[in-house]
């Protein structure tokens, strides 16, 4: 099966997880309603053949569970991502191997790094059809209107390739873009991305940045470019690592860049330093309508190319769940062992959905020594680049389930006092798009130490924890169906019934 858009399409609905939509349907807010319904439901992925004023189907909610992301990982269990991650922690930050087995680890993962290099394609599928000048109009697209307050069409899942001017090392990201006219756009970026850094270089040596939007492209590529990765290494790399094969690339038409060679569209152009417009309002990923930005950079696109019958992939931000919600518990999987391997006495670590995938983070540790708690705490703010956006990071032992909100709110109420194990960290850089800072784009940060305290932290002997007396537990187990209560999942129970409304 080829390692594309469509064939990723086409694996789905084999499976049965793909809707055709055959009915005219409106890009201006409907397309975006019936994919919400969806995703509240963890529905199938939906290809909209009839789309009004479009000349192009538009394909969404494709990444709407985590197993199907799983799927387009080339994978079938979501444990298999944390075995991905082990791959990646040894490029990560490297070491020289102690132990044979080490070697071996480490022999295995370069020989898949030989294997995951890109590929040229001299005839791409992505430039079948050419466009440039005049004939570049991107209003032609079927983009997306989805809530009623956005002051424009969006691009959401496009890549945005750009090359740093210096050391010419490409970077790869997802970015929101806003439509402004037949050929310009504006961008939507964090201070902290690559691309920005790139723009702040160019504007520094007097030159234009060179961007490249890859529009349709297989969905590992994406979850690469979601992956922190340090500065000097390649988005297109790791795709390769994670799918198994390298990704073919294609050199762009009229800028010098690469994108991958089954690309649906591509739109060429530059970003020239300090030309900018205003972005905004739109829905973010914080559920509200982001602000205003008056100096968003403005893209100018000069050149379009596509396949023959492109497909429009795309998706849309907005409080959980969301796809970008489903790709981050994917990546949660994918970064523990790298998150492990900087700070050995993390044991596990969740970001809940709930919290907007990166806003909250539960770190449970193996606490050996006092303040360890607080220690875990500020080294996971630096330890990837994207945690530096967390606002509450809650520490528990190693025995609290990290992924049941019930365990951990028990781990707080009863191993917290606040003046002692609430910390606070002011006057951090912040997400521009979180209202609840007093300033924008600066905020607080809070740690909350809820691991079972030893002395110095208290001077107080800490009670026992309540167990059942283990050999009436294996005695209850074995005569359960004896009791008549076979039909009972104790694995299962029904949130309502502890006062949770999951309607």
């Amino acid at each position: 099966m080829p390692r594309d858009l469509r064939g990723f399409i086409k694996q789905l609905e084999d499976r049965g997880q793909l809707r055709r939509i055959t009915a005219p349907v409106d890009p201006d807010l409907e397309i975006a309603e019936i994919a919400q319904r969806m995703l509240q439901c963890g529905g199938p992925a939906l290809l909209f053949e009839n789309v009004k004023g479009a000349d192009h189907p538009v394909v969404v909610n494709l990444m709407g569970t985590v197993q199907r992301i799983v799927w387009a990982m080339n994978m079938e269990s979501v444990t298999e991502l944390e075995d991905l991650g082990k791959k990646l922690a040894i490029l990560y930050q490297p070491r020289p191997p102690k132990k044979l087995q080490q070697a071996i680890d480490l022999g295995k993962v370069l020989f898949d790094v030989l294997k995951a290099k890109p590929d040229r394609d001299l005839f791409p599928p992505c430039q079948q059809v050419v466009l440039k000048g005049e004939e570049v109009d991107l209003t032609k697209l079927p983009l997306l209107k989805v809530y009623p307050g956005d002051a424009g069409k969006v691009v959401t899942l496009g890549l945005m390739i750009t090359k740093d001017p210096e050391t010419k090392i490409p970077n790869v990201g997802v970015y929101r873009l806003q439509l402004q006219s037949k050929n310009t756009m504006t961008v939507q970026w964090l201070s902290v991305r690559g691309a920005t850094r790139h723009l702040r270089k160019a504007a520094e040596r007097g030159e234009k940045l060179e961007v490249a939007i890859a529009i349709g492209v297989d969905p590992i590529v994406i979850m690469a470019a979601a992956t922190p990765l340090p500065i000097d290494l390649s988005e297109w790399l790791f795709a390769g690592l994670y799918g198994g094969s390298g990704v073919h690339l294609a050199k762009c038409k009229t800028v010098d860049l690469e994108v991958p060679a089954d690309s649906e569209f591509v739109l060429e152009g530059t970003i020239t330093p300090g030309e900018v417009a205003i972005d905004g309002p739109a829905g973010d990923h914080m559920g509200y309508y982001g602000p205003v930005k008056e100096d968003a950079p403005l893209l100018h696109f000069h050149c379009m190319t596509h396949r023959k019958n492109p497909i429009y992939l795309t998706t849309f931000s907005g409080r959980p769940p969301k796809e970008d919600a489903m790709m981050a518990i994917a990546l949660n999987r994918i970064y523990t062992p790298i998150l492990r391997q900087q700070v050995p006495e993390i044991v596990d670590f969740f970001l809940p959905m709930e919290a907007l995938s990166y806003k909250a983070a539960v770190i449970a540790i193996d606490k050996a020594y006092p303040g360890q708690a607080r220690r875990a705490a500020l080294a996971f703010w630096s330890a990837l680049p994207q945690f530096s956006y967390t606002k509450f990071v809650i520490v528990v032992d190693k025995d609290i389930n990290i992924r049941d909100p019930r365990a951990v709110v028990w781990a707080v109420t009863s191993k917290v006092d606040a003046a002692r194990d609430v910390f606070i960290l002011p006057d951090n850089p912040f997400d521009s798009l979180d209202f609840a800072t007093e300033r924008s784009g600066l905020g607080s940060k809070m740690g909350i130490d809820a691991t079972t305290k030893i002395y110095p932290e208290t001077d107080r002997p800490w009670g026992e924890a309540l167990q059942p007396d283990p050999a009436t537990a294996e005695l209850v187990t074995q005569r359960w169906a004896e009791y008549g209560l076979a039909d009972i999942n104790l694995t299962e129970a029904n949130p309502n019934l502890f006062g949770y409304d999951v309607r």
